[in-house]
């Protein structure tokens, strides 16, 4: 209140209270006896637009939920979101069918929750009723900060959405699906974001004029961005790109003197476990966090980086830090790459490696793998194995094992959106291991391998039902040996291009 943007701030307060009270959030009553209020607080915060400009001041009333008590003032709390994957799989399906995607916003989406327990708050500061002040707020609807509010918002969106015709997608249930006679219509969510698409504008139209109805929504026009990732069309499709957020990041570890670098991780360096004092431990995990999420949203070049160097998070030494500060000078000079999706190729096709004891201490192996659909990677991932393979071959089929497991959801995933359901064939899967492919299509099974027994089982099954099919791929076109290993500059750029991170034209 003592700042010069008081105006800005009071007109947010007036926002928030104007929302709770039209949305009958509480009543005020006396006490019970032998109950406790939780208390509140206010939440302040500037948002930003991509380019760096104040989009909007915002003031939030917050209850206190850590002072919850578990089976008295809540039970259950989950509540799923889309996975990243899927909001990726969705641009990509956009850019093959030239879809509309729009976008919108629920205005205080957790205020629509209802309660089913009593919870009682003090009254927020600045906002005590003269002549009630020992009177204490009994919540009817949800509020910011209780424990089941994020479950008790998603219910109500669920029951209204599914009302007016829409289905849940079979493996991700934050994706609803709609068929007409003249349109198709897809909504994904997460949490309060939400994209809307359609092969026709008239579905689109529909679909807003229903949520609008029903919750106070924020009409956001053409997707521009979702979850802090800028998105951008073109002629050819949809692009993503987080060049702001790489930029914040870069200047919240400037001091690290970062230079730029060509790859993200040095091949001659062998990172071990540090056994001596920790350095800077919290700002480390930190740091590996703002990089995780550049890395699980579209930047793909940096997984291995990423999680190598989270194994370290505990207690990091100079030599991590070292390594951080060069995936951040690689991410500070290949900034402007975008994550592209064009028409072609239409189908899923993955690539699978692994790399044979990466891991210098506990002898185990690293899984990468990678699918691509619309010539964008969609799905991604780099993991150290859990159990200790005896061999190449073994590293290899574990690695096969997970990469079949992505491989079944994204198909079923595929098989419950209306665009796609009937066009969705075996998935194709490039392993660059002869010895790996003789055994996945061996029908003989080797006592030698118990410990794989189940993976071997696993992925024959897949091969049986038609799920996937697997076929050799030399190691120079995996699009997967960035996830188990450092690669040289050329490797990382041609591999990158392949995954389609490239610059914008």
């Amino acid at each position: 209140m003592a700042s010069r943007d008081v105006a800005f701030w009071k007109e947010a307060i007036n926002d928030e209270m104007d929302s709770i009270m039209s949305n009958q959030t509480w009543e005020l009553v006396d006490l019970p006896p032998g109950s406790k209020p939780i208390g509140c607080k206010w939440v302040f915060r500037r948002k930003y637009h991509t380019n760096g400009m104040i989009q909007t001041f915002k003031a939030r009333l917050v209850a206190k939920g850590f002072k919850q008590r578990e089976g008295i003032d809540y039970f259950d709390t989950y509540a799923p979101v889309a996975r990243t994957t899927s909001i990726r799989i969705l641009f990509a399906l956009a850019s093959i069918h030239n879809l509309f995607v729009h976008q919108m916003d629920v205005k205080t989406a957790f205020l629509n929750g209802d309660l089913n327990e009593e919870v009682y708050m003090e009254q927020p500061e600045g906002f005590v009723l003269l002549g009630n002040e020992n009177k204490v707020c009994k919540l009817v609807k949800s509020l910011y900060g209780l424990k089941q509010a994020p479950k008790q918002w998603h219910e109500k969106f669920d029951h209204a959405i599914l009302s007016d015709g829409f289905r849940h997608n079979n493996v991700d249930k934050c994706l609803y699906s709609k068929t007409c006679d003249d349109y198709m219509v897809i909504v994904c969510l997460y949490v309060d974001d939400m994209l809307v698409l359609s092969d026709d504008m008239r579905g689109i139209i529909e679909t807003k004029r229903f949520l609008s109805s029903t919750f106070k929504m924020k009409d956001l026009g053409e997707v521009d961005t979702i979850l802090g990732i800028k998105v951008k069309r073109n002629s050819g499709g949809y692009a993503l790109n987080q060049t702001h957020y790489i930029e914040k990041v870069v200047s919240k570890f400037s001091h690290l003197k970062i230079k730029d670098a060509n790859t993200p991780f040095d091949s001659s360096i062998k990172l071990e476990k540090n056994d001596g004092r920790s350095v800077a431990q919290l700002e480390y995990a930190s740091a590996i966090g703002s990089l995780m999420y550049a890395a699980q949203c579209t930047r793909a070049d940096i997984s291995f980086a990423v999680s190598k160097l989270s194994r370290f998070t505990s207690n990091p030494s100079v030599e991590h830090w070292k390594a951080i500060g060069r995936v951040l000078g690689y991410l500070k000079n290949t900034k402007e790459l975008s994550l592209q999706y064009s028409k072609f190729p239409a189908i899923i096709e993955g690539y699978s490696d692994a790399s044979w004891i990466s891991s210098v201490g506990d002898n185990l192996s690293t899984t990468g793998w990678v699918f691509t659909l619309g010539g964008g990677a969609v799905s991604w991932g780099s993991k150290k194995q859990t159990c200790i393979s005896h061999s190449t071959m073994e590293a290899e089929f574990i690695a096969l094992a997970a990469t079949g497991k992505e491989a079944e959801w994204l198909r079923d995933l595929m098989m419950d959106i209306p665009f796609t359901a009937n066009n969705v064939s075996t998935v194709l899967i490039h392993c660059d291991s002869q010895a790996t492919l003789a055994r996945a299509y061996s029908g003989v099974y080797n006592g030698k391998s118990r410990h794989i027994s189940i993976r071997h089982e696993y992925v024959r099954q897949l091969i049986q039902n038609g799920i996937i099919s697997i076929s050799f791929v030399r190691s120079s076109g995996n699009l997967a040996d960035p996830f188990t290993k450092p690669l040289t500059r050329d490797l990382v750029r041609i591999t990158s291009r392949g995954m389609g991170l490239k610059l914008l034209k």
